[in-house]
């Protein structure tokens, strides 16, 4: 879990609920995360006593934290209160928003009634390219600053207090090898031992000593620059310095704080959703990293439960949260996505399962072989989505020369795949369904597919290209009429999870599945008052409501993250599409209650700091899996926006 994530498209930071930074990727949000998967930079405070003195890290159980964002800021703001030591840290975290900065503010407080000498100290142990060994830190003397470097990867640490006093004592050390666990050690005894160089796996530690008065408090700085060269990150570090801590705080503050308002949204709303809201946008704006790529979660901790974390470019999530980050005025935000599509687009015209951020191909599980059979490793639904956003991000900004620029590379490319990935029945081929695990002609990704080829229908309508709209529109009309022939199943009143044909002969999954019915109205197969739709609704909540804290489970069956002996887990993606179909269906404003009690449900399941994870323990509501998960947040804002915009329409 990170309830607090800094970035600023090419830099990410994460911290732990301890307050502590735990993944730092450079120079790519989302890739190379400098730090090991354990490693964490650690803050202690040594105090002064009758014996000589104590330490106390953050991760110490004596420290009562609370991790939260500055209101209406991507800026951290952690609170720790020890009463035993009767200390309080305050933490002002901030990525500067123009440069690869970043600066933690410190203000300890003593609240004893009387002075005492104490020193604090900041632990940092990085893993240039995310590989152990091979890495170098060493104290420079011309400038009070610690340098950690491997190749082109360079971070350089210095810290002062507010009156420019630098830190009093330093160390550097090996790190995980060898029998050594760290500098933070050296730290435990009150004095560092002030080595001055080492190579291998290493980490290094400053800190700061103090006399704090009764009832008084002091202010420290800890920073760290990151670059791709030692003359940069240098020049950095000299930038702290001429334009001081205070200011890139105060104008990281103001950046965020302007660019969260930069409409009057008039949202009469709970407060609690409105800030949620808020929090969701800078989620979602922190995952994209500056070249386009949309991350799905940078928590690393992910590392600790399977093979590999979600800090990979879907473009499915990534089409997602494009679509909110659209609907809520971002469209400047999103461009880029589109702009990355056009680049990491197959030649055959389709995407693969993910991608990393630089546009090269991520990890995947997806064979090219199945029962001896040669298929495309693909989930088809992601190659609609990025066309279904797309049009949705048209609908925004009604850039006609951005479509025009992209429409042979990237729209009739993928468009002309869709229409020819298509057996006799008019359905798409096999592919794997959204959740990446099933292999078949999916109701959620043949609904997609032909409202995809709608859009692209669309799209050559505008710009004066009759013989490809014509030929787009009766694909979609093919594919949408097919899913009413073959994907809804009459015995249980609900759409099948998929489908496949074994010597002519249909073969059908009756799974329940969430996504099947959202597609299915969602991407106008049906309206939403068909009948199909209303017994697929009722089918839905009665196999897929979680007994326990509530919610939709994705399907049944599901054992991803499944510790209960329950139909799944319930996730906040799916339980918001299902407010998402109570807010479309509404007539009256009573109506809308259901859907409000899901934003409530939501609402009360995020973490202090307004974190979303991609599902919950349904016994405890502990958040489980990716925290946070971009997707999660891009749901809430969609579901918040279409929940405003019924309330007014019903009101009025």
């Amino acid at each position: 879990m990170r309830p607090v994530i800094l970035a600023n498209g090419t830099s990410f930071v994460g911290l732990d609920d301890r307050g502590q930074v735990c993944d730092f990727y450079f120079p790519h949000v989302g890739l190379e995360n400098q730090m090991a998967e354990d490693a964490k930079n650690r803050v202690g405070v040594w105090l002064e006593n009758d014996s000589g003195g104590m330490i106390t890290w953050l991760d110490d159980p004596s420290w009562q934290i609370v991790v939260r964002y500055r209101p209406q800021t991507l800026v951290g703001s952690t609170t720790a209160i020890n009463d035993n030591l009767a200390l309080e840290l305050h933490f002002e975290d901030v990525l500067y928003n123009e440069k690869n900065i970043f600066i933690r503010r410190v203000t300890v407080k003593n609240h004893a009634k009387k002075a005492r000498r104490l020193k604090l100290f900041f632990s940092h142990q990085f893993q240039m390219y995310g590989s152990q060994k091979k890495d170098t830190v060493y104290f420079d003397p011309q400038d009070n600053t610690l340098v950690h470097y491997k190749g082109r990867r360079v971070a350089i640490i210095s810290g002062g207090e507010t009156e420019g006093r630098p830190f009093d004592d330093y160390t550097v050390g090996l790190c995980g090898i060898e029998g050594k666990v760290g500098t933070w050690l050296d730290a435990e005894d009150g004095v560092l031992s002030k080595n001055p160089i080492e190579h291998g796996s290493v980490d290094s530690t400053i800190g700061f000593e103090k006399v704090l008065d009764a009832q008084s408090h002091a202010e420290f700085f800890v920073w760290v620059t990151f670059a791709k060269s030692l003359k940069v990150a240098k020049n950095l570090h000299k930038l702290v310095l001429e334009k001081s801590c205070e200011h890139m705080i105060e104008t990281t503050t103001d950046y965020w704080n302007a660019w969260i308002n930069k409409y009057d949204r008039n949202l009469k709303l709970k407060p609690k959703f409105a800030e949620l809201f808020e929090t969701s946008l800078f989620i979602l704006r922190a995952h994209i990293d500056k070249p386009g790529g949309i991350i799905a979660s940078g928590d690393s901790q992910m590392l600790q439960y399977g093979r590999d974390n979600y800090s990979y470019v879907w473009p499915r999530d990534g089409a997602y949260i494009a679509i909110a980050l659209d609907k809520a005025g971002y469209p400047e935000s999103t461009k880029h996505f589109f702009e990355y599509c056009n680049q990491v687009v197959s030649e055959e015209g389709f995407f693969f399962h993910k991608y990393r951020p630089d546009g090269s191909l991520g990890s995947s599980w997806h064979p090219w072989i199945r029962n001896g059979r040669q298929q495309l490793p693909i989930q088809e639904d992601e190659t609609a989505l990025v066309l279904i956003a797309l049009w949705n991000h048209y609908q925004v900004v009604k850039d006609l020369e951005f479509i025009e620029s992209i429409y042979n590379s990237l729209i009739k490319k993928t468009a002309n795949f869709m229409m020819g990935f298509r057996g006799e029945n008019h359905l798409p081929f096999p592919s794997y369904d959204i959740w990446e695990m099933k292999y078949g002609i999916h109701s959620y990704t043949a609904a997609a597919v032909a409202h995809a080829l709608g859009v692209a229908s669309e799209f050559a309508q505008l710009l004066g290209k009759e013989k490809d709209a014509g030929l787009y529109r009766q694909a979609s009309t093919e594919v949408k009429e097919a899913c009413k022939k073959w994907l809804f199943n009459q015995e249980i009143s609900y759409f099948y999870k998929y489908l496949d044909f074994v010597k002519g002969e249909a073969m059908h999954d009756e799974t329940v599945d969430a996504s099947s019915f959202y597609g299915m109205h969602t991407f106008g197969i049906y309206s939403i008052d068909d009948p199909e739709i209303q017994k697929a609704y009722e089918v839905m909540t009665e196999k897929l409501e979680v007994s326990g804290i509530g919610g939709i489970a994705r399907f049944e069956g599901d054992i991803y993250f499944k510790n209960h002996d329950i139909v799944g887990n319930p996730w906040a993606i799916t339980t918001l599409w299902k407010a998402q179909y109570l807010i479309k269906k509404a007539k009256e404003k009573k109506d809308l209650k259901p859907a409000e009690d899901i934003l409530d449900w939501v609402v009360e399941r995020a973490t202090h700091s307004g974190i979303l994870s991609e599902q919950f323990d349904p016994v405890t509501g502990t958040q489980l899996s990716a925290s946070p998960l971009a997707w999660s947040h891009a749901e809430f804002v969609v579901t918040l926006l279409s929940y405003q915009k019924k309330l007014e329409e019903l009101v009025s």
